[in-house]
């Protein structure tokens, strides 16, 4: 079950979820990379993101650093519906991170929607690619 912020129902009863006091090496934030990826017209966290989020919110939990969380969409769809998508991802993403004990003044939302591609061809491995966000 998911909620309207896309957040399911094991995010909500993770272990991980404020319990983790492992340190985490920039090293380790980079290795692990810094963009998650949504399935079509959707804005859950899919369980393929979890990793890269824990990973992300312990380093801002123990850092305390702010960062800007980047909502982006692929090009199908008007470019308003695209624009929310992207904001809707972002906030995704944004409360996962607050579930996992991140402050939420540490967390910056914006929406590209379409205007910024990862890949500019339209086919459906490009439009994989696109639906992202990434935490800067």
């Amino acid at each position: 079950a998911s909620t309207d912020s896309g957040i399911s129902s094991d995010d909500l009863s993770s272990p991980d979820a404020s319990s983790d006091n492992t340190l985490v090496s920039e090293q380790a934030l980079a290795a692990m990379g810094n963009i998650v990826y949504f399935d079509f017209d959707e804005a859950t966290i899919r369980p393929d993101a979890r990793d890269i989020l824990l990973v992300h919110a312990a380093y801002l939990k123990q850092t305390g650093k702010q960062v800007t969380l980047e909502g982006h969409a692929d090009e199908r769809g008007t470019r308003e519906y695209n624009m929310a998508l992207g904001e809707r991802r972002a906030k995704a993403v944004r409360d996962f991170l607050v579930i996992q004990g991140v402050n939420r003044s540490q967390l910056g939302v914006v929406s590209f929607g379409e205007e910024r591609p990862a890949a500019y061809a339209s086919n459906p491995t490009a439009w994989a690619k696109n639906r992202r966000v990434e935490i800067r």
